[in-house]
């Protein structure tokens, strides 16, 4: 029982919530670019490129006809399957862009809060000495005296 405790411990902390709130984001935001590339910004591409679907251009490495779709040529042997290369390439760039966007923006929130703190204490007056400090401080100048 001492194991679950400890391990409910660790499961309900920020960081381990966190993380997991990111993890299941983050795939339902990779689907989202994936669709993106194949649905909205390949078939444009594919159609300067000839037509066909860019993920299906590959060269073929064991003589299969050049005519099969990439999937078919596979079941036949290897293939040099850089059409679908790129795709996965340009899905890597267009989500390391945005997640660079989003880390940029959080931090320009951060050191906007963190210069707005610092204009906040560089506003406010000292606080006054302690009582024991001006007590002392009256008891200096006295001896002085």
């Amino acid at each position: 029982m001492a194991m679950m405790k400890e391990f409910k411990e660790f499961a309900m902390k920020g960081n381990v919530v966190d993380l997991a709130v990111g993890v299941i984001i983050g795939g339902a935001f990779g689907k989202i670019v994936d669709s993106l590339v194949a649905d909205i910004i390949m078939p444009p591409i594919g159609k300067l490129f000839g037509g066909l679907d860019f993920a299906n251009y590959y060269l073929p490495l064991n003589g299969q006809a050049a005519n099969l779709s990439l999937a078919e040529a596979k079941k036949l042997g290897a293939v040099f399957a850089y059409g679908n290369f790129a795709t996965i390439l340009l899905n890597f760039i267009i989500l390391a862009f945005v997640i660079f966007q989003m880390v940029r923006l959080m931090n320009k929130a951060r050191t906007l809060g963190h210069k707005q703190d610092e204009a906040a204490a560089a506003a406010a007056p000292p606080p006054p000495p302690p009582e024991d400090i001006v007590l002392l401080r009256e008891i200096r100048d006295s001896l002085k005296k």
